[in-house]
C-alpha cells in the first residue's frame, strides 16, 4: 500500500523540524501510539494499539531515521509485530519546504503487511490509513502551533 500527501503546517520549517524529531509530540499525535522510546539519534522502540476492522492487535516495532537533511528532509524505515495479528513494514520520506503561511510538508509512504490484518480487505486497510494520517496531521498542527502561523521563511 502507498500513501502520498501534502499538508501546510502553519509554522516555520524549524518548529515543524523540531516537532517530528520530538518523541513526546510524535506519541501525542500518532493515534494508538502507546509508547515511543529514543534508542539513538536514528532508532526508535514503539508499541502501538491498532484496530483494523475486527482485528485489535499491540505492535511493538522499532523506527530508523536515515538520509537526514536537517532542517527538511529524513527518510524513515519501520517494523513492527502484532502477534497473531500479523506484521506491518515500510519507508516514508518527508520533506519540508517554505511556503506561505508556513511549512509544506510533503509526504510518501509504502507499507507492507502480512497476516490477519492483511486478509481484511484493501478498502477496509485504506480507510484506516486515511483516517489514521488525518487524525494525525490534525494533532500534529495543533501541536505545533494550530491556526498561530510564524512566517516560513527564517
Amino acid at each position: 500500500m502507498q500513501l502520498a500527501g501534502e499538508q501546510l503546517i502553519p509554522q516555520t520549517i524549524q518548529k515543524v523540524w523540531e516537532a517530528l524529531n520530538d518523541t513526546e509530540i510524535l506519541k501525542a499525535c500518532i493515534p494508538g501510539c502507546e509508547e515511543l522510546i529514543k534508542i539513538s539519534d536514528t532508532e526508535f522502540k514503539a508499541t502501538m494499539l491498532s484496530v483494523i476492522g475486527p482485528v485489535k492487535a499491540r505492535f511493538n516495532g522499532k523506527l530508523f531515521i536515515s538520509d537526514v537533511t536537517a532542517p527538511t528532509t529524513y527518510s524513515l524505515a519501520f517494523e513492527g509485530t502484532g502477534g497473531m495479528a500479523g506484521f506491518v513494514n515500510g519507508t516514508a520520506r518527508v520533506t519540508l519546504a517554505a511556503q506561505q503561511p508556513g511549512t509544506k510538508l510533503d509526504y510518501t509512504v509504502d507499507v507492507k503487511i502480512g497476516g490477519k490484518i492483511a486478509q481484511i480487505g484493501s478498502r477496509l486497510i485504506d480507510g484506516v490509513a486515511t483516517r489514521t494520517s488525518a487524525e494525525f496531521f490534525n494533532r500534529f498542527k495543533e501541536a505545533v502551533g494550530g491556526a498561530a502561523a510564524e512566517p516560513a521563511i527564517e
